[in-house]
């Protein structure tokens, strides 16, 4: 059973060319490092062809799991969102009730957060809590310190 994956375009893109550079060079690289070592005799007590043949495990585990990413995603159509709440793709400015502090950040799938782009994930504690809420909403989320409440100033795409 495969999980679905919700991509923008841009992240979709991004996962496929990372899955292509493992697949075409990091396989080419890793078997290339394997002859080498083989080429230097006695397999049996031969460390560079050990940590070779583990790197080129590794490297197929993480094919495995990219593909078994892609198996399940699906692209995001921006143009069939509802910009009134906020929803996966969302741009929303909210302000920290407590501190007065305001934040900007788009809500993305987990595969495409990234914090210091602005890019939070919608399953993120954040995240969660400001899913479905719409402009002048307070969301009530709950972090390990506690719960803060954010007001949801504006929402755009």
């Amino acid at each position: 059973m495969s999980n679905v994956s919700y991509f923008t375009e841009e992240g979709l893109k991004k996962l496929t060319k990372e899955l292509h550079q493992l697949k075409t060079h990091e396989r080419k690289y890793i078997s290339k490092q394997i002859a080498e070592a083989r080429d230097k005799g006695d397999l049996s007590e031969n460390a560079e062809y050990d940590a070779a043949k583990e790197a080129q495990g590794l490297l197929e585990l993480k094919i495995s799991k990219l593909e078994e990413i892609m198996s399940g995603a699906r692209l995001i159509d921006e143009s069939t969102l509802d910009t009134s709440k906020a929803l996966i793709l969302s741009k929303v400015k909210i302000k920290n009730l407590t501190n007065g502090a305001t934040f900007a950040y788009t809500l993305v799938a987990e595969n495409e957060a990234d914090l210091k782009a602005g890019k939070i994930s919608v399953d993120s504690p954040i995240g969660k809590g400001l899913l479905g809420k719409k402009k002048g909403e307070i969301a009530d989320i709950k972090v390990p310190s506690g719960t803060i409440k954010f007001e949801i100033l504006e929402i755009s795409r």
